[in-house]
């Protein structure tokens, strides 16, 4: 297994595989207020089997090439996680997303997970357009979608229920050509 350093913290980006069930589970019981306030993984993930169940969907997504899921430990502990929620190589599109409990916030984890995930997305793989879909009212992911120096697209209006509510969708994205931009002129 490999592990991404993700800084001088403490963080490091690592797989989030099958057998990592019973730690998902226990982070998703630490983080399930904060982490539902706009996503849907708490819900989904509610005891062992559960939990089990979304890490292998995402395992055989790896295995299909069509999704990934990484997650994000900041001194031994699991305190979110990034993904892509889907890989198309044929397009060359990519939609990233993330999730982080309370106790990972304000220390810049996902933005610099994502960057990770963009820079492998970009150079290893090819990808030419990388998504990032996020509720309207979450403006701390959508600070990281402008930390990433992300286009915003628009937003799909009430195009997302969740929890009895309907949520405004934001579109933002990362052409390779902007995100090697970026890496030029240092502003990363």
């Amino acid at each position: 297994m490999f592990a991404i350093s993700l800084g001088d913290d403490g963080a490091e980006l690592r797989p989030l595989e099958v057998w990592h069930a019973a730690e998902y589970l226990a982070h998703m019981d630490r983080g399930r207020e904060y982490i539902g306030r706009y996503i849907g993984l708490p819900d989904r993930v509610t005891d062992l089997a559960s939990a089990t169940a979304l890490l292998q969907s995402y395992a055989d997504k790896a295995a299909a090439d069509s999704g990934r899921l990484y997650g994000i430990w900041l001194d031994g502990v699991l305190v979110g996680g990034v993904l892509f929620k889907t890989f198309d190589v044929a397009s060359g599109t990519c939609e990233v997303g993330c999730w982080l409990e309370e106790a990972g916030v304000g220390r810049g984890l996902v933005t610099r997970a994502v960057r990770v995930l963009i820079d492998w997305a970009v150079e290893q793989r090819g990808m030419h357009r990388v998504e990032w879909i996020a509720a309207s009212a979450n403006t701390a992911s959508i600070n990281v979608a402008k930390r990433l120096g992300m286009v915003r697209e628009g937003v799909l209006r009430e195009s997302f229920p969740y929890r009895g509510v309907r949520h405004d969708m934001e579109i933002w994205s990362v052409l390779a050509r902007e995100w090697r931009d970026r890496d030029k002129s240092g502003r990363r």
